[in-house]
């Protein structure tokens, strides 16, 4: 199968190309940055950015979501929703 964009530079506003399940955890940080994570389920994601900082909620996040955010850490504690997945 051909890909016109092969020899093309990724970049954070490209589209992902890779798409990995989310467990979130209180202490594990995520094994690579991504560029934005999508709720399947909705609820409330805690993350922290990948620039540090305090972790943030962000609450009532609807079902099929995409947060443009560069998680570090997805957390166990305050996230409600599920089937969370990290876009690379």
């Amino acid at each position: 199968m051909a890909d016109g964009f092969a020899n093309s530079a990724d970049q954070v506003s490209a589209p992902a190309t890779r798409a990995v399940a989310v467990v979130p955890s209180d202490g594990t940080a995520l094994t690579d940055i991504p560029k934005a994570l999508y709720v399947g389920t909705g609820g409330h994601v805690t993350a922290r950015g990948v620039g540090g900082g305090a972790d943030v909620v962000f609450r009532n996040v609807a079902a099929g979501s995409v947060l443009p955010f560069r998680a570090a850490f997805v957390r166990a504690t305050g996230t409600t929703a599920a089937d969370l997945i990290a876009l690379y």
